[in-house]
């Protein structure tokens, strides 16, 4: 057995990374896959929502979380690949050495673009780090806002830049803010557009890998 491995980046913080991480991880897991979560970020947001999860005696099963170090990203994702259909990295803002490594081991790079043109020159960045490690790159709209002005204008940003703009969007909802901190998924509610957002994201992802 060899799992793909999926890293989450965006040079900007707040753009949503860990949202999507344990979305994505939620999704694959009602998909029935197992899952492994990484998180190389200081700041340990997932990880707190994995021990949230735990700690709140919410299924588990076919799950596992660990944290690392950037150098020791490569040794991680081939150890829990061997056991796990998908293993999901959440790096860090910013910091070029810290990515690079996780970019490296990466099948898939999954990029979060928020509703801001700030997001899309950050986003630049890191689509240049992923190129230069030949990897592809999915951009995910995220907080995406339907019918407003600065969505369309947003996301059109995100079309002229040179990697592929998932179809499937993270609307402005508040249930997604709601369920990280409760160590949930969006999809783990009662049956909405959360549910059909994730799941069609997941999807689309598992297409890609």
């Amino acid at each position: 057995m060899t799992g793909s491995v999926i890293t989450v980046a965006q040079q900007k913080g707040g753009s949503g990374k860990t949202t999507v991480a344990a979305n994505l991880a939620m999704g694959f897991r009602a998909a029935g896959k197992t899952v492994a979560l990484v998180d190389i970020d200081p700041q340990g947001s997932l990880g707190r929502w994995f021990m949230s999860r735990l700690e709140s005696g919410m299924a588990c099963e076919g799950m596992d979380f660990t944290t690392s170090s950037a150098w020791g990203i490569p040794y991680e994702c081939r150890k829990l690949s061997e056991t796990h259909d998908i293993v999901l990295v959440d790096t860090p803002p910013k910091a070029d050495s810290d990515l690079r490594p996780a970019l490296r081991v990466a099948d898939l790079v999954v990029v979060p673009v928020s509703m801001s043109h700030v997001d899309i020159w950050a986003t630049e960045g890191v689509l240049d780090l992923a190129r230069r490690e030949n990897k592809a790159a999915l951009l995910v709209m995220n907080r995406a806002r339907s019918g407003t002005r600065l969505n369309a204008k947003v996301t059109e940003a995100a079309r002229a830049l040179d990697a592929q703009l998932a179809k499937a969007c993270l609307g402005n909802r508040v249930i997604y803010a709601e369920a990280l901190g409760e160590g949930k998924g969006a999809n783990e509610g009662p049956g909405g557009p959360a549910r059909e957002e994730v799941a069609a994201l997941t999807a689309e992802v598992d297409a890609l890998l």
